[in-house]
C-alpha cells in the first residue's frame, strides 16, 4: 500500500466501476491512493447489450470469462485495484407479474453471509473512504439494492470487536459516499447544452420519463474531468455491456467538462463532520496516520448518519 488514504468503491456487477464515479477513482489512484473495487457479482445474468456482439459465439458459450477478461481491462485502464466478492448474479427480472429471483443468487444470500464477506475485505484492505448505492440501489436491480444493503451492514460492523471475529482484526472506514452521478440536473445541463450548439440530444426522451423519481441529495462534488477520457475507455472496454454508438457517448468529454466537470456524491455516514462545498471525498480525514488512529480506535461517534435519519423517517 502507499503513503496515501484508501478508497474502497463497492459495486454489484463488472462495469458498474467504470459508469459511476470512475473519474473519481482514476483520479484518486494517479494521485497516489490505494484504490480498490469490489465487484459483488460476476455478471454472469448480464445481457449483451452490444449490437455488434450480439449472437458472437464465444460470448454466448461463456459470458463469465468474457466479462471478467473486460473487468481487468477496465481496471487496468483506471489504474485501480480489483477483487471479486464472490457471488452470483441475480438477473434483472422482467414480466408482469415479476418472475422469482434464481435461487443461489446474490439478492438473496442471507445479508449475514454477505456481509462477513465484504467484512473481510474491509478489514484486509483497511480503507478511510467507501462509496455504494443509496437505498433504491441507483436504479432497483435486485443486485444493486442488495450492493447497498451489505455495504451500510458491512460498514457498521467492520470496526466492531465482536462482529464476525474470524474476519480479521476490526477497522473501521470514516466515511461511506452513495454515488449521484445520474442525476435530472446533470442530464438536464447536457440537454441543454446540445440544443444551445444545434446538435441533436438524447437526453430529452430520458428527462420525459424522469417522472416522479426523487432527486438524490448531493454534499459533494469531486473535480474529476481530467479523467474523463479514462472513464470513457475503462467504459468501452466492457464491450459486450455497452453500445458504442449509445446515448453514454454522444456527449463529448470536452462538453462534459464545461458543462459538468464533477462527479456527485451523497455523504451519507460519517464520523468525521461534513465540510461545506465539500469537493474532495477525504476531505476532513487529516493525514493517513491520523485516520488511521482514528479508523483503530473505540472512541468513535458517527456524526453523519443520513442512513439512520432515512430509516426513522
Amino acid at each position: 500500500m502507499s503513503d496515501g488514504l484508501r478508497l474502497m468503491a463497492v459495486h454489484a456487477h463488472p462495469d458498474d466501476e467504470s459508469s459511476k464515479g470512475a473519474a473519481t477513482t482514476a483520479r484518486y489512484a494517479a494521485e497516489g491512493h490505494d484504490v480498490l473495487v469490489v465487484s459483488c457479482t460476476g455478471g454472469e445474468r448480464g445481457d449483451v447489450l452490444n449490437p455488434r456482439l450480439q449472437g458472437d459465439p464465444e460470448i454466448e458459450r461463456d459470458l463469465p470469462e468474457v466479462r471478467r477478461r473486460e473487468m481487468a481491462a477496465a481496471q487496468a485502464i483506471l489504474g485501480v485495484q480489483h477483487t471479486w466478492l464472490g457471488f452470483v448474479d441475480s438477473g434483472l427480472p422482467e414480466g408482469d407479474p415479476l418472475p422469482p429471483l434464481p435461487a443461489g443468487c446474490f439478492a438473496l444470500e442471507p445479508l449475514e453471509v454477505t456481509t462477513e464477506a465484504l467484512v473481510r475485505v474491509i478489514r484486509e484492505f483497511r480503507p478511510h473512504v467507501m462509496t455504494t448505492y443509496d437505498e433504491n440501489g441507483g436504479y432497483p436491480h435486485p443486485d444493486h439494492i442488495m450492493c447497498h444493503n451489505v455495504s451500510i451492514a458491512a460498514f457498521r460492523a467492520a470496526g466492531d470487536p465482536s462482529a464476525y471475529p474470524h474476519a480479521g482484526e476490526p477497522w473501521q472506514p470514516l466515511k461511506l459516499y452513495y454515488d449521484r452521478g445520474f442525476s435530472r440536473a446533470k442530464f438536464t445541463a447536457f440537454h441543454e447544452a446540445l440544443i444551445a450548439k444545434g446538435l441533436e440530444s438524447p437526453y430529452a426522451e430520458w428527462l420525459e420519463n424522469w417522472g416522479d423519481r426523487p432527486e438524490g441529495r448531493i454534499t459533494t462534488r469531486v473535480p474529476c474531468s481530467d479523467y474523463f477520457g479514462k472513464r470513457e475507455q475503462a467504459l468501452l472496454a466492457h464491450a459486450t455491456q455497452v453500445d458504442p454508438d449509445g446515448n453514454f457517448f454522444r456527449i463529448s468529454k470536452a462538453m462534459q467538462a464545461t458543462v459538468w466537470p464533477t462527479e456527485d456524491f451523497d455523504l451519507a455516514l460519517s464520523y468525521v463532520p461534513l465540510a461545506d462545498a465539500e469537493d474532495d471525498l477525504f476531505a476532513g480525514l487529516g493525514s493517513q496516520q491520523e485516520s488511521d488512529a482514528l479508523a483503530t480506535t473505540g472512541a468513535r461517534q458517527l456524526v453523519v448518519d443520513d442512513v439512520r435519519e432515512r430509516e426513522v423517517a
